[in-house]
């Protein structure tokens, strides 16, 4: 039994401390979880070992297993069971919502009908919206860390599923030490997270709020028939990132001349801002020439300014790579696009 994928299988990343927040809940419950881990195919002998990692598809097994054998897909977080569909029953409130922050809002208000050792919270502020996890009562130590996790997943995974498009998030805070596996948490959530935090919270574009809502109940019925995904990496497209981009690359042009410079404003790093537009089906480079286009094409209608201008306010170097650019684009050269629109 291997407590982690082959070398040429699935990256192991999940840490051991997850692991055995879930068998803390065996424990708080009596129950053997044998079973459970050789199901996930997990070692015992590696439940000591602080560097261990798991799969994701290892550890959604266990986590499966776990709270259809406990019959509480909460794991013991909280005074009373939740249990095996109270996650469903969010989703299946929620998905009658005309848009995503309806549903969110509706996800927050019921969660209350399943505990009220915790309540979930969404507030906008400065385009931004947050999601936000307040504590009533102390969640169990062993698990706490794993509890809070797993709330925000629950709810990002939903979201991401219900407007088939991977949620974005800008920045993660939570209410602890930054732990040993911290690198995890840029998997699990974004490049930007905080610990030593107040409470447990994410950020998006408010944007992704007024996106409708694209499953029905058959769809819902189809997710459901295994526990509620952690994970949001199968939405590989986001709706908003490429949108987000060309409206920096238009209001902010002289902020955004290197990927780095972009990335640094939408809070991710050029990698992550480069592997995401290319799950959109972009690239940086063709948005940056279709805001070019967009530019230029103002500008040569707007005013009889020399060519050599135009280009140097477009972001070229010099008038014959624009005019190189510009019938690449268009088809025609820059002056003969000008007269074209004039004669118009």
């Amino acid at each position: 039994m291997q407590s982690t994928a082959p070398r040429s299988g699935p990256r192991a990343a999940t840490p051991m401390a997850f692991v055995r927040a879930v068998l803390h809940a065996y424990a708080h419950y009596g129950r053997d979880p044998a079973r459970a881990l050789r199901a996930a195919q997990i070692a015992p002998r590696e439940l000591r070992n602080p560097a261990a990692r798991v799969t994701a598809a290892q550890f959604e097994s266990l986590n499966e297993i776990a709270m259809q054998e406990l019959d509480d897909e909460a794991l013991a977080w909280f005074g009373r069971r939740l249990p095996w569909g109270s996650y469903g029953m969010l989703c299946r409130a929620s998905l009658s919502s005309p848009d995503l922050g309806v549903a969110i809002k509706r996800w927050c208000r019921h969660h209350r009908l399943l505990t009220d050792d915790v309540t979930l919270g969404l507030r906008t502020a400065g385009g931004l919206a947050t999601v936000t996890v307040h504590e009533h009562r102390p969640l169990p130590p062993e698990s706490r860390e794993f509890a809070l996790v797993s709330l925000l997943r629950f709810l990002h995974g939903y979201a991401s599923w219900a407007i088939d498009s991977r949620v974005s998030l800008r920045e993660a805070q939570f209410p602890f030490a930054q732990p040993a596996h911290a690198d995890v948490y840029a998997l699990m959530f974004c490049d930007s997270v905080q610990f030593g935090a107040r409470h447990a919270a994410y950020s998006f574009d408010e944007r992704y709020l007024r996106m409708p809502l694209q499953r029905d109940e058959r769809a819902l019925r189809t997710m459901l028939r295994r526990a509620l995904p952690l994970t949001v990496l199968q939405y590989r497209r986001d709706r908003l990132l490429g949108q987000r981009v060309r409206e920096l690359l238009r209001t902010r042009p002289g902020e955004t001349g290197s990927a780095h410079a972009l990335a640094t404003l939408l809070n991710m790093s050029a990698r992550t801002l480069h592997r995401q537009l290319q799950g959109e089906g972009a690239t940086l480079q063709a948005i940056k020439d279709e805001v070019r286009r967009e530019r230029a094409m103002q500008e040569l209608r707007r005013d009889n300014r020399p060519i050599k201008q135009v280009a140097l306010a477009v972001g070229f170097r010099n008038e014959k790579s624009f005019a190189r650019a510009f019938r690449h684009w268009t088809g025609s050269a820059p002056g003969e696009f000008r007269r074209a629109r004039a004669a118009d």
